[in-house]
């Protein structure tokens, strides 16, 4: 068995949605980002790829290259569960941690938990999602954008 951890961040700028999870949700901004900007899904991607000691989010899908210009991010998520079993490992559970001042996330929770849960194959009840502000501290309490945290366990196949 390993553990792995991921964390994300992008700032907000123009559009009226952002993608958290693979869910859209609407708000009065969006985020800045060469992808869709799922902050969540980017972290639970590093937290696969640690726990497996197969890099980062970066060097798999690097915003530098034009495909990943706008990328819906459960591609990222598809693409890592699979490098992970072609290493021989398999996802045991995932925890993921939102912190935003908004949107709140509480109506879209139990579908991003199951959009999540079948990007990694697992049930529901594998994949655990929390949401905290920072009390109106640092860019995250200013409202400049958004941050997420991922840990993941992973064992062999």
């Amino acid at each position: 068995m390993r553990v792995g951890s991921g964390i994300d961040v992008h700032a907000f700028g123009p559009g009226d949605a952002v993608v958290l999870g693979g869910v859209r949700i609407a708000h009065s901004r969006g985020v800045v980002a060469h992808s869709d900007g799922d902050v969540l899904l980017h972290a639970l991607v590093d937290a696969l790829l640690g726990a497996a000691a197969l890099g980062d989010i970066g060097q798999h899908f690097p915003d530098t290259d034009p495909r990943w210009k706008g990328a819906d991010s459960a591609r990222f998520v598809t693409a890592t569960v699979e490098l992970l079993a072609q290493a021989g490992w398999k996802v045991v559970n995932a925890d993921l941690t939102l912190l935003a001042e908004a949107p709140r996330i509480g109506p879209w929770r139990d579908a991003i938990r199951s959009g999540v849960a079948g990007l990694l194959g697992l049930p529901r009840a594998c994949v655990n999602l929390k949401a905290t502000t920072t009390e109106h501290l640092g860019f995250v309490g200013r409202s400049e954008g958004l941050m997420a945290m991922a840990t993941v366990l992973i064992d062999e196949r």
